[in-house]
Order: structure tokens, then sequence, then C-alpha cells
């Protein structure tokens, strides 16, 4: 996947963290969303976009449009930090013929159907199963906060589930 140089599974999108530590880490140019529901709320978007940095495009993306500009090429000269909400959309990029190599869990928050497994990062036991999935096909599947934090892998949380 020419032109990405990190995927980061974080629910808050882009906050703080990503913006002042995570694009300037990545040197990254722009800043990707792949969600259909934020993609499809105006609000909710110009928002995202206000807490971009500057200099920093954004593109907010239903799935099926960033899957299609993603292997059409059209980021090959950029260096783009894609964010999710969930590792899910991670393993459908890679059902899709993406060549999703690495994935990076930063924040999942705690839910009530979700255990805590690490200080900023809680899972459904159907989110175990997509993080399996993705370590069984070959990804890196690391949790790591912030770039400053070393990049653990992400078995080492999930001994004993």
């Amino acid at each position: 996947m020419k032109g990405i140089v990190h995927i980061r599974v974080d629910d808050r999108l882009i906050h703080g963290q990503v913006a002042t530590r995570w694009v300037s880490h990545f040197n990254a140019n722009r800043i990707m969303i792949i969600d259909d529901a934020v993609a499809a709320n105006d609000i909710e978007k110009m928002m995202l976009r206000s807490a971009a940095p500057d200099g920093c495009n954004t593109s907010i993306l239903a799935r099926e449009t960033a899957f299609n500009n993603i292997s059409q090429g059209n980021y090959e000269n950029q260096k783009v930090l894609i964010l999710v909400k969930t590792p899910e959309i991670a393993l459908q990029m890679l059902k899709s013929g993406l060549a999703v190599k690495q994935l990076n869990i930063g924040n999942m928050s705690n839910k009530d159907d979700r255990k805590q497994i690490k200080r900023s990062v809680s899972i459904s036991d159907s989110e175990l199963e997509i993080i399996r999935e993705l370590l069984e096909r070959g990804v890196s599947v690391t949790a790591q906060m912030t770039p400053e934090e070393p990049d653990t892998d992400i078995s080492t949380f999930l001994k004993g589930m």
C-alpha cells in the first residue's frame, strides 16, 4: 500500500496525541479516517478536520471509497496516517486485497462489553477474534499509545484470554 505510513486503531480518531505526536512521528501529510458513519456526518467531519494539524490534509471516507482509493494508488506520493475506530476495518482491508502488514492499537475505550487488556485498550470477544485472525494472517498487531512508548506485540496482553 504505497503512501500508507501507519494504520492506527483509535476510537477517538483525531485528537491531541494524533495531531501532535503521531503525525510528526511519521511526517504524515494526510490523515485518513475510514468510517462509514463519520463519513456521512458533516458536523463530525468538520470537527475532526479542525483538529488536524495545519498543513496536514484530511480524508474522511466511507470504507468502500477508501479501499478503492488505496487500491488505485491514489496516495502513492503521500505519507498517509490511517485512523480507524476498530480492528475490524483492518481485517476488511486485508480481505479486500489490500496488503495490511501492520496495525497499531492505540486506544479502544472501556465499555460494558469489553475487557481491559492494557491501560488504553479494552476489547470485546468479537474484537479478540478479529485480532487473532489478523495475527493468523501475518499482520503485526501492536499496542502503543504514543510513539515514545514501546510498540508491544498485542499477544503480550492477550495471555489468558
